[in-house]
C-alpha cells in the first residue's frame, strides 16, 4: 500500500501510544490485561470500527455522514422486533435482511438529498439523523424487546481473547486499503475527493462515487448494528447515537482528511480501538467518566493538527512572504516633484 513512511508513521505512533497506555493501566490495575477485559475491549471496538470505516469512505469524497449513529441506533431497535428471542435460524436471517433493507433505504434517502436536491452532506444527513432518532424513540420510547440470545452469542464468538468479528473487520480493512491504494478505482475515488473536475477528466464517474460512498456507509451501519445488538440484546433508542461523533474522530485519528482524498480503513480501525481503549481505561484509573469525552475531543484536535501540520506551516510561510512583499504606505507613495525654477 503505497502510502510511504510519512503516511504510516502516525498510525505506528498511535499503536505505540496504545501499548504505553495499556502498560501503564496494567501497573495501576492488574486485571486490565486479563483475557476477559481484552475480549470486552475488542468486542466494544467492533461497531465503532465499522462505523469509522463507513465514515472514512464518505470523508474520502468530502462527504459527512452525520446520520450514521442514529442509523445504527434505529437498526438495533428494528432488530429487537425482527430478531426476537428464540428466533429460528431462518427467522434470524430474515430479520438481518430487514435491518439491511432499512439501512439501504436510508442510504438512498441521503443520496437523493445530496445528489438530486443538491443539499450539502452535513445538512442532509443531519436532517436524516433527527428523523431517525425520532423514529427510534417512537418505536421504543424506553429500552425493550429481547434480541435473540443465540444470535448474540454467534456474533460475539471469540478465539481466546480475540473476537472473530474483529478479525474479519481487520481483514476487510486491509482489503479496503489494498483497493484504495493499489487499484485504479481506488485512485479515482481519492482523486474525486481531491478535485472533482480533474477526476472527471480522468474518467471517474463522480456522481457514482458519491452515491457509492453513502450507500457503503449505510451498509457499514447495518453490520455495526448487528454486533451492537449482540452486546446489548435489547432495543435501546439511544444506544448508538454517540457513534456519530466518535466515528468521525476515529476516522480522523486514522488519517482521514476532512478536505477529502486521504484516509485509511486500517487507520480507522486503529483509531476506533484507540478511542475504545481510552473509554475503557478511565474507570480503571479511577477517573470520572467525563474524562473519556474530554480525552476523545482533545486527541481528535491533536490528530487534526498533526496530520495538517505541513499545510499549516505552508500557510504561515505564505502569509509571512505576503506580508514581507506588501509595500508600505511610504514605499507606495509617488515621488514628490521638484519645484520648477
Amino acid at each position: 500500500m503505497s502510502r510511504g513512511f510519512r503516511g504510516w508513521m502516525p498510525l505506528a505512533l498511535m499503536v505505540a501510544l496504545m501499548v504505553v497506555i495499556g502498560a501503564y493501566t496494567q501497573t495501576q490495575e492488574s486485571s486490565f490485561l486479563s483475557e476477559f477485559n481484552l475480549n470486552g475491549l475488542f468486542i466494544a471496538a467492533i461497531p465503532l470500527s465499522l462505523a469509522a470505516m463507513g465514515q472514512t469512505n464518505a470523508l474520502m469524497v468530502r462527504a459527512f455522514d452525520v446520520s450514521i449513529g442514529a442509523l445504527i441506533t434505529l437498526a438495533v431497535v428494528i432488530a429487537s422486533f425482527t430478531i426476537p428471542d428464540l428466533s429460528s435460524t431462518g427467522g434470524v436471517l430474515l430479520g438481518m435482511l430487514a435491518v439491511i433493507g432499512v439501512c439501504l433505504v436510508v442510504g438512498v434517502a441521503n443520496v437523493v438529498l445530496t445528489q438530486v436536491l443538491g443539499l450539502s452532506s452535513i445538512i442532509a444527513t443531519l436532517a436524516t439523523y433527527s428523523v431517525l432518532t425520532g423514529v427510534a424513540l417512537w418505536l421504543r420510547p424506553t429500552p425493550g424487546g429481547s434480541i435473540d440470545l443465540a444470535f448474540g452469542e454467534f456474533m460475539l464468538t471469540s478465539v481466546g481473547f480475540m473476537p472473530v468479528g474483529f478479525i474479519l473487520v481487520v481483514v476487510a480493512a486491509i482489503l479496503g486499503d489494498l483497493w484504495l491504494y493499489r487499484t485504479g478505482s481506488g485512485l479515482l475515488t481519492r482523486s474525486v475527493g481531491l478535485d472533482e473536475t480533474s477526476a472527471a477528466r480522468l474518467g471517474a464517474r463522480v456522481r457514482f462515487v458519491f452515491v457509492r460512498a453513502l450507500i457503503i456507509s449505510s451498509v457499514a451501519a447495518a453490520v455495526a448494528s448487528f454486533f451492537l445488538s449482540a452486546q446489548v440484546l435489547v432495543g435501546d433508542p439511544n444506544v448508538g447515537l454517540a457513534y456519530t461523533l466518535t466515528s468521525i474522530a476515529a476516522a480522523v485519528l486514522g488519517g482521514a482528511s476532512l478536505a477529502g482524498g486521504r484516509g485509511s480503513f486500517i487507520g480507522a480501525v486503529i483509531g476506533a480501538v484507540f478511542l475504545t481503549e481510552i473509554v475503557v481505561i478511565v474507570p480503571f484509573l479511577g477517573l470520572h467518566s467525563s474524562w473519556a469525552q474530554m480525552l476523545v475531543g482533545g486527541l481528535t484536535l491533536l490528530a487534526l493538527a498533526f496530520y495538517q501540520a505541513p499545510q499549516i506551516v505552508r500557510r504561515i510561510q505564505a502569509a509571512r512572504r505576503d506580508a514581507g512583499a506588501t509595500p508600505t504606505r511610504a514605499d507606495a507613495a509617488p515621488p514628490a516633484r521638484e519645484p520648477v525654477a
